[in-house]
């Protein structure tokens, strides 16, 4: 474990490494003390997403936030065959790995967009690391693509762009990266001026990197393959946490699905609410998703 310069003025209290999570390089902050609490950003996140809420979670647990494989600066491996090394076992094995290197054995995971289905998978393929489980504006991967229709592709358009073969997507995206993801932001956050510039700032520089877009393509196009092969296999098991859904009541996820319901099909122990806000709670309604969180972990 590395440590490195972190980001003390937007979490303060928190210290910076990078963590060997099997030969894997995953960026990490840790701060607080208590029981695990582990904090998994989306697309096109990072793990500053979780500024605003990460310190105040921090007075009672011990809170790590990483950047998940391919994003932010954790480390970017080759896709491989069938774009296995994105799928979101792998992803949710370094995550694993990140936190027994810590030395816990068993802790609470929070995840949003991305961060949330890997959370989904390690809830299945970890049960016995994964004792609480919130995931946040998501439905289960397999469910929002067999029920596609014009409404759902015309939202979440990149579903379906950035899973195109190397290198469309890839080279359409470099030639304006931050006006895509400026885009994609304004998009999906329903309440004006929440993203803090310094963290904006920061989205914009991971996503000018040709190897971090190249890796969220990879991401993408897992889950539209071999993620999908997964979720088949696993088609019978249910999650056995107790698991705690949010969604943004202004976004695409609440208004297109019945998100308890769907989770109910996936776990054994489900319960929920949505949140005044767009895509993004963390940034956009911090105080409203920490008393979430507060009362369900």
């Amino acid at each position: 474990m590395t440590g490195i310069v972190g980001y003390p003025a937007l979490m303060p209290g928190f210290r910076w490494y990078d963590i060997d999570a099997e030969g894997v390089r995953i960026r990490t902050a840790i701060g607080g003390s208590g029981p695990p609490l582990l904090l998994l950003h989306g697309h096109p996140q990072t793990h500053l997403t979780w500024h605003k809420v990460a310190p105040a979670l921090a007075e009672r647990f011990t809170v790590i936030a990483t950047d998940l494989r391919g994003y932010g600066d954790s480390a970017k491996p080759p896709g491989g065959d069938n774009h296995v090394n994105y799928s979101k076992r792998a992803m949710a094995a370094d995550q694993v790995a990140v936190m027994r290197w810590l030395g816990f054995d068993r802790f609470a995971v929070v995840g949003h967009d991305r961060g949330a289905r890997v959370a989904h998978r390690m809830a299945l393929d970890h049960p016995e690391q994964v004792n609480r489980l919130v995931l946040i504006d998501i439905a289960p991967t397999a469910t929002m693509y067999d029920r596609t229709d014009k409404e759902f592709a015309t939202r979440y358009f990149w579903w379906f762009f950035l899973i195109q073969p190397f290198d469309l997507p890839e080279r359409m995206i470099a030639a304006d990266p931050d006006f895509f993801l400026d885009r994609h932001l304004t998009g999906q956050i329903k309440v004006k001026g929440v993203v803090d510039p310094r963290v904006l700032a920061e989205y914009r520089r991971c996503y000018r990197d040709p190897a971090t877009r190249h890796a969220i393509c990879e991401d993408y196009r897992a889950a539209a393959g071999i993620d999908l092969e997964h979720d088949a296999e696993d088609c019978d098991r249910r999650i056995e946490a107790p698991l705690l859904a949010l969604w943004g009541g202004r976004g695409t996820v609440g208004a297109l699905y019945d998100v308890l319901a769907t989770w109910r099909d996936k776990a054994r122990d489900v319960s929920g609410r949505p949140i005044d806000c767009g895509h993004s709670p963390q940034e956009e309604a911090s105080q409203d998703l920490l008393q979430a969180l507060g009362a369900f972990l």
